[in-house]
């Protein structure tokens, strides 16, 4: 019996009742933790010190904290814009400082990225888990408690739930916990009712898993703001990486990508070759691919637009896909019948009697139909509504009865008036959970039904595992490009996305090695790893390509594209030498020679090896000089479409430059040197008044105002 409480708070008291205290919590990670909840029962327990509780989760999602005076005058009013009323996580504050109490502990196996460096509780407690293995994980270490945000919509009266943003490792969960409930273990679900989440149906709407659910909450204080990731800046070098990605996508394919800048480029690029096809390859012309990446877009993926369209399948629905779902370039439908799959890749299909002979060749109907042939067949919209067995006949509209037999010639004419126009349950995305800027949930929210049936929100091993419905996940992802993102990759073709070489957690492993996995297991699939070649730190580049790494996420020996911004790396199946020479290829030519004699001083090079000619010109010149030549409409700063005004984005651009450009402590140097140099107030008044700059009161402020000056002429915006 599913109680329906309107406060936290009791539903606090009946979890601590149940479970005698000794709470083991599990919660989705991202979006979907009810935080109303969590905060009520972590306030309860760190004021009664006889009470027990474990927190097991990931992605616990914090605003953007600001390193300095600066960055909390940008920041301030932004947040208070875009969060307003979002309630934060308490338990994170307490994680970031180390002051948990000491009878409340964290588990997380995803961090939000380089948000817990300096948090030596979660770096002790964190667990490292490849995502489709976090179920078993969480039921080994014995919760009793799971608790997660739902949608709510009423149908006719009647009140439906959905797990909406976050199925993806509670429907894999379930299961495992109703097996313990059933033995005669002490469990409780809470689900705590959103109003603004944007119900997701299909598998995601929690209909046989009700009963399951102890507790539906609806506290009136736990609507606020959902949890938003503003679209970031995408920079000159983030368009190349994905620029080049992009034409690695195969027309017809299954694609899966991240989120962030990286991914936004690519998804951007995608739309240019989709949209302005013209413009797209004048681009690619302007930067003249080499021969050997030339044959490799022609044999793995193209520059033309997208004629048969795409299917996503991402662990991840971010902004970028469901853009990519409006543009009409992910449209690609898969079904979840095998049959009806296998006819649908051999060429697109329509209801018909064609159709149903075809079904019947591949035995997955018979000549009689059976009740559950018929539901079927209804499902995917081959029968219309109009059409019910009873005993041996085939009842039809307009009280239309005969015999239930597909070879007789007068059924197989009686039944085109109950065959559908078109196929019905077709999904051109599935997804495990999503996150995203505010648009993108309104726009979740704003889509009819139908539009919103085509994406299936689903289980996790059902998306990042190739096990289990193998059969027809080979068939539903054909050249599937799995696209994820790495901040250091190694010349021998290993990569690194989760842990910096001192040992400390960035973020986590999540779904990235599945993938990888699952691209060497599928016909026709690869693994594209995007990364920037070289970053800025104080005021000195370096590179991201690195000889050796004491710590990788992808091992070497599931090595197969990496993209950088000056081209494609092709490992799969090479030997050292070769993966060696195709890194020093893409790598930044700042940086190729001493990575080159690295390689040779290692005995992995050969002696008498140098770098080709036209592969020496690798620098951030040449990225300017061909988006010169493209113009600036090529590489847009917020591709799809940002929270920040004309002014925030201005500043963003001069923040980012003081950020880059010097360390913490040469930080007043600078601004001493700005204080006094004369700048010009009035071309950035806008600027320094949205900072509070536009008068200075004081000695600080002063110098403030100067060194923002100097880093607004620096980034060349003047109006």
């Amino acid at each position: 019996m599913t109680d329906l409480l309107h406060s936290a708070e009791q539903a606090v008291d009946i979890v601590i009742e149940r479970t005698g205290g000794d709470i083991r919590l599990a919660m989705p990670l991202g979006l979907g933790k009810p935080n109303r909840f969590v905060n009520a029962l972590y306030r309860r327990v760190a004021d009664d010190r006889s009470l027990k509780l474990e927190i097991y989760t990931a992605l616990s999602l914090g605003k953007p904290g600001a390193g300095s005076d600066l960055e909390k005058r940008f920041l301030s009013p932004f947040l208070q814009r875009v969060f307003d009323d979002y309630e934060e996580l308490d338990y994170l504050k307490a994680v970031k400082h180390d002051q948990l109490p000491g009878n409340i502990a964290v588990y997380e196996f995803f961090f939000q990225p380089g948000s817990l460096l300096g948090s030596r509780s979660a770096q002790r407690h964190y667990i490292s888990s490849n995502y489709t293995h976090v179920a078993r994980d969480l039921n080994a270490r014995g919760i009793n408690v799971v608790a997660q945000m739902l949608a709510h919509r009423q149908v006719d009266g009647k009140d439906h739930y959905s797990f909406s943003c976050n199925p993806e490792v509670t429907l894999d969960l379930m299961p495992l916990l109703k097996a313990r409930r059933d033995a005669g273990e002490t469990l409780v679900a809470v689900g705590q009712i959103h109003r603004e989440l944007p119900f997701m149906a299909n598998d995601a709407e929690v209909g046989e898993w009700l009963p399951e659910m102890d507790l539906l909450v609806d506290d009136p204080q736990g609507h606020g703001r959902l949890f938003s990731t503003p679209n970031m800046p995408v920079s000159q070098q983030d368009h190349f990486v994905g620029l080049h990605a992009s034409t690695l996508v195969r027309d017809g394919g299954t694609l899966q990508i991240g989120i962030g800048a990286l991914g936004d480029a690519l998804v951007h690029h995608t739309r240019l070759r989709d949209q302005d096809n013209e413009h797209y390859r004048n681009i690619l012309q302007a930067w003249s691919l080499p021969a050997d990446q030339q044959a490799l877009m022609e044999r793995e993926g193209g520059d033309a637009s997208f004629r048969d369209g795409l299917y996503g399948c991402s662990e991840m629905m971010t902004h970028g896909l469901l853009t990519l779902i409006d543009d009409g370039i992910i449209r690609r439908p898969v079904y979840d019948w095998l049959p009806l799959q296998e006819l649908e890749m051999r060429e697109p299909v329509k209801p018909g009697l064609a159709l149903l002979d075809a079904l019947r060749e591949l035995g997955a109907i018979n000549r009689r139909l059976d009740r559950a042939q018929i539901r079927t067949l209804k499902r995917f919209g081959i029968f219309t509504g109009g059409i019910r067995k009873q005993g041996d006949a085939l009842h039809l509209p307009n009280e239309v009865s005969v015999a239930n037999d597909l070879d007789d010639r007068v059924t197989r004419e009686a039944l085109k008036a109950v065959l559908g126009n078109e196929l019905a349950g077709g999904v051109v995305m599935h997804g495990g959970f999503f996150l995203g800027p505010t648009a993108f949930y309104q726009r979740l929210r704003d889509m009819s039904d139908a539009e919103r049936d085509r994406i299936n929100m689903t289980h996790i091993s059902f998306i990042n595992h190739l096990y289990g419905d193998e059969a027809l996940k080979r068939l539903q992802r054909p050249h599937a490009r799995f696209i994820n993102t790495a901040f250091t990759a190694t010349l021998l073709g290993a990569a690194v996305a989760d842990q910096l070489d001192d040992g400390r957690v960035l973020s986590g492993v999540g779904g990235q090695y599945n993938f990888v996995s699952q691209a060497h297991e599928l016909e026709g699939a690869r693994s594209i790893l995007m990364l920037r070649a070289w970053r800025e730190r104080a005021g000195e580049a370096c590179s991201n390509i690195v000889f050796s790494y004491p710590h990788n996420t992808i091992p070497r020996h599931l090595r197969d594209m990496v993209v950088t911004e000056y081209g494609v790396a092709d490992l799969r199946g090479k030997t050292d030498e070769e993966v060696i020479i195709a890194m020093l290829n893409i790598a930044d030519s700042r940086f190729q020679t001493e990575l080159m004699e690295q390689a040779k001083d290692a005995g992995k090079l050969r002696r008498d090896f140098q770098i080709a000619e036209a592969r020496r010109h690798n620098t951030p010149a040449r990225l300017d000089e061909v988006a010169r030549r493209c113009g600036e409409q090529s590489f847009p700063r917020f591709p799809l479409g940002t929270d920040f005004d004309d002014t925030e984005q201005q500043l963003m651009e001069a923040l980012t430059w003081l950020k880059e450009k010097v360390s913490h402590k040469e930080y007043l140097q600078l601004g001493r040197k700005a204080l006094f140099r004369e700048g010009s107030e009035a071309a950035f008044q806008p600027a320094l008044a949205r900072m509070g700059l536009d008068k200075t009161g004081n000695l600080r402020e002063r110098l403030y105002q100067r060194l923002l000056l100097t880093a607004l002429e620096s980034t060349n915006h003047h109006k």
